[in-house]
C-alpha cells in the first residue's frame, strides 16, 4: 500500500523578549508540532519602530547620529538575543524546519501582514494579560491578530504561578 505523503503545515509563532511569549512558543512545541505532518515553525519577532518626532510641538529631543546608531545597535541585539532563546527551545525537534524572521513595524499590523506574506496555516502567540486599563491604553497585539490575522490564531496563556499544594 502507498504511503500518503504528510500534509506540509506552516506554523508561525510570534515571539518577544518576554516571558509569555517564550511559554506560547514552548506550549507550541509540545502540543501542536509533531512528526505526523510535515512543519515549518517560522519565528517571527517585530522590532518596534524608531520614535519619529517632530519639532513643530516643541517637545521633539534631537538625537545625535550616535546615539541612534546606539539604539538601532540595542534593538538589534534583542532581536538576536530573543531568537538564539527561541532557537534553543526548538533545537530538539526533529525533522521540522525552523525558519527566523526579524522584521520592523508596529507589532499588530506586521504580524497580521506576516501571515499572509509566509503563507501562515496558524498564528501562534502569548497573551501578556493586561487588564481592561492597560489593554485600553497600550492596545493588545494579540486580540487585534485575532480579529484580523487571515488564518486561525492560538493565544496561549501564561498560567499564573500559584503556591504549590503538599
Amino acid at each position: 500500500m502507498a504511503e500518503v505523503e504528510a500534509e506540509e503545515r506552516r506554523i508561525l509563532v510570534a515571539v518577544d523578549e518576554s516571558e509569555e511569549s517564550m511559554h506560547a512558543l514552548s506550549w507550541c512545541l509540545k502540543n501542536i508540532v509533531s512528526d505526523k505532518f510535515r512543519d515549518n515553525l517560522l519565528l517571527l519577532y517585530v522590532k518596534p519602530p524608531r520614535a519619529v518626532s517632530t519639532a513643530l510641538d516643541g517637545t521633539a529631543y534631537m538625537f545625535s547620529s550616535e546615539v541612534m546608531l546606539a539604539i538601532e545597535r540595542y534593538g538589534n541585539e534583542v532581536a538576536d538575543c530573543v531568537m538564539e532563546k527561541a532557537k534553543r527551545l526548538c533545537s530538539e525537534l526533529g525533522d521540522v524546519k525552523v525558519e527566523t524572521r526579524i522584521e520592523n513595524g508596529d507589532a499588530r499590523d506586521v504580524i497580521c501582514q506576516m501571515t499572509e506574506r509566509l503563507g501562515a496555516d496558524l498564528l501562534v502567540m502569548g497573551s501578556h494579560g493586561y487588564g481592561l486599563i492597560k489593554r485600553t491604553f497600550l492596545g493588545s497585539v494579540s486580540n487585534h491578530c485575532a480579529q484580523n490575522a487571515k488564518c486561525p490564531v492560538m493565544i496561549v496563556k501564561k498560567p499564573k504561578s500559584t503556591p504549590s499544594s503538599h
